[in-house]
This record gives structure tokens, C-alpha cells and sequence, in this order.
């Protein structure tokens, strides 16, 4: 008799909850379906899989590395289907996403990678840009969910999962006159000239409340970027220019001639995550990319 895919997921639930009980609840079925398909399975097995006892079940010693496998076929498995269904459906569709430039590399393509390995027939439509562009973009449904900072006050109609943290600091080159100062105050940046993104984003926001609260006046933009200023690192690195960049990026090799101000005043904390829109159910395909991207940032070989 060839094992029942279902008796599979009963020993899987099985093992997920420890008791009988908790797996059929978890499955709407019941115990006695439960316990029927575990003898059966062993049967088929020829070994026992559980050692029972008032505390629950446990994996017999054989039974570790057949749970190991058989996991991550079923998810192979199931996968399978669902990619099927969608594209009997005709569900698959276009996925598309929003992320910031300092996320791209480090977040959406090892996600994407794995995406396109288990769902190759997907289809991706990538925006890369800043949070004034994504933010009002997914909430327009341009885009159906997007990877960069989170606001600091969430709108009613997006929902976030914070991912990582990653700090933003204000910068100079390594030499700057205004890091040879002993005793640094933010009154010392008053004459600075300054390389900014627009004024809708939500870091230059930050900075310039910043110089609002303290009674100063607002920074002196020399250049005003439309993206991030890691295309423009050159132009710190040879100039007196200040800007804000993100601890990330500071530590990457883009940084390696900058150095951040010892201000506190000036680092600004933050949360990288994804966003979606509050009661619009994603589909099958962006439900996926949003479970690889959370499998990406908490997986052993993640390296921020």
C-alpha cells in the first residue's frame, strides 16, 4: 500500500504540535484520524516514529533524519501545487515590487533568486526608489508591497513587518575639519554645505526638525539627490560635504572613506520592513515572495 499524503501531514502536525490533540486541532480533523494515520505510516515504515509519554510525543531516534527529509519534500511539494493552482487560475500574474536602492542587493535579490528557483514561471516588476516615491506608490496599488524604512507614523490603510534595523547618521570624509573639533555641538554644522535627497523624504525630514528644535537654521543643501547618495560617494569623499547615509551602507565598502559625526542628536533610529495594504489580500505569488523574504533576513547566511 503506496503512504497517504495525508498521513504525512498528520505525522508532520504531529510532530509540530507534540501531542495528538494540538495536531488535529490544528489540522480539523480528528484524534482518532490522527492516531489512524501515525499507525499507518509506521506500518508502511516497518519502524516506530514516536516515543509516547504523559509529557507527549517524541521522535524516536530513526525518525529524526525521516522528518528532517520529509519536511522539506512536503514543502517542495506543496509549493508544486500551489504554483499549478495559480497558473490554472491564471493567478500568477505579475509580481511587483517596491524597494529602496540600499535594500536591493542586500534583501529583494537573494529573495528574488529564491523566488524565481521555486516559482519560475513568476513574472517580477521591480521600483527601485526612495520612500516618497514608494510609499504613495503602494498605496495607489502600483506596486504590491514594498521593502524600505518604515514611517515613523504608519498610515491607517498600510500594514508593516519590521525586517532589520538600520540607523541613519550624518557623515563627512575622513579628515573633515569639523571631526578634528574636540568637543562637537550641532551649532558647529551651521556653515556646513550639505548633499540631501528631496525634501519629501522622510530622512531629511528628520534632520531638519532636528536643526528646527535646536533654534538653528535649516541645513545649506549644495546637492540635492533624487536617490540615495551612494552613487554620489566620490563627491564626499573629495569634498566638505555633509549627508545622511545608513549605518549599513557606512559599513559597506561605499563607506570606507567616510566617518559618521559624534553627535547623538544626529542618529536617527530605523526600521527596514515590508509594507502592504491594510485589507487587500496579496495573491499567491506575493504571499510567497513575502514568506522568502522573511526565510532571506532570518536565515543562517543572512549578512546585513
Amino acid at each position: 500500500m503506496p503512504m497517504r499524503l495525508d498521513d504525512i501531514d498528520y505525522f508532520l502536525a504531529v510532530v509540530q504540535q507534540g501531542q495528538v490533540r494540538g495536531a488535529a486541532l490544528a489540522l480539523g480533523v480528528s484524534q482518532p484520524a490522527i492516531t489512524k494515520g501515525i499507525q499507518r505510516l509506521e506500518r508502511e515504515l516497518g519502524f516506530p516514529l514516536f516515543e509516547r509519554s504523559t509529557r507527549g510525543m517524541r521522535l524516536t531516534p530513526v525518525a529524526q533524519r525521516f522528518h528532517e527529509r520529509t519536511q522539506s519534500l512536503r514543502s517542495d511539494l506543496g509549493d508544486a501545487i500551489k504554483e499549478a493552482a495559480d497558473l490554472h487560475l491564471g493567478a500568477m500574474g505579475v509580481l511587483r515590487v517596491g524597494v529602496s536602492p540600499l535594500y536591493a542587493q542586500r534583501v529583494f535579490v537573494p529573495a528574488s533568486l529564491q523566488l524565481h528557483r521555486q516559482r519560475p514561471a513568476a513574472r517580477l516588476q521591480v521600483n527601485i526608489n526612495l520612500n516618497d516615491v514608494l510609499v504613495p506608490a503602494l498605496r495607489r496599488g502600483d506596486v504590491d508591497l514594498s521593502i524600505n524604512a518604515l514611517p515613523v507614523t504608519m498610515p491607517e490603510d498600510l500594514l508593516a513587518e519590521p525586517l532589520i534595523t538600520d540607523d541613519l547618521c550624518v557623515v563627512a570624509r575622513e579628515g573633515h575639519p569639523l571631526l578634528a573639533r574636540r568637543r562637537l555641538k550641532l551649532a558647529d554644522l551651521t556653515h556646513a554645505h550639505w548633499m540631501l535627497p528631496s525634501p519629501q523624504v522622510e530622512a531629511r525630514r528628520k534632520l531638519e526638525t532636528v536643526f528646527t528644535q535646536a533654534g538653528l537654521p535649516r541645513p545649506q543643501v549644495a546637492v540635492e539627490v533624487s536617490n540615495t547618495v551612494g552613487q554620489l560617494i566620490g563627491l564626499l569623499a573629495h569634498s566638505d560635504l555633509l549627508a545622511i547615509m545608513s549605518e549599513l551602507q557606512l559599513a559597506g565598502p561605499g563607506g570606507q572613506r567616510l566617518q559618521a559625526l559624534p553627535l547623538a542628536e544626529l542618529r536617527f533610529p530605523r526600521q527596514i520592513g515590508m509594507l502592504t495594504r491594510r485589507g487587500v489580500p496579496l495573491s499567491p505569488l506575493a504571499s510567497r515572495f513575502v514568506d522568502v523574504v522573511r526565510e532571506t533576513v532570518n536565515g543562517p547566511k543572512w549578512q546585513p
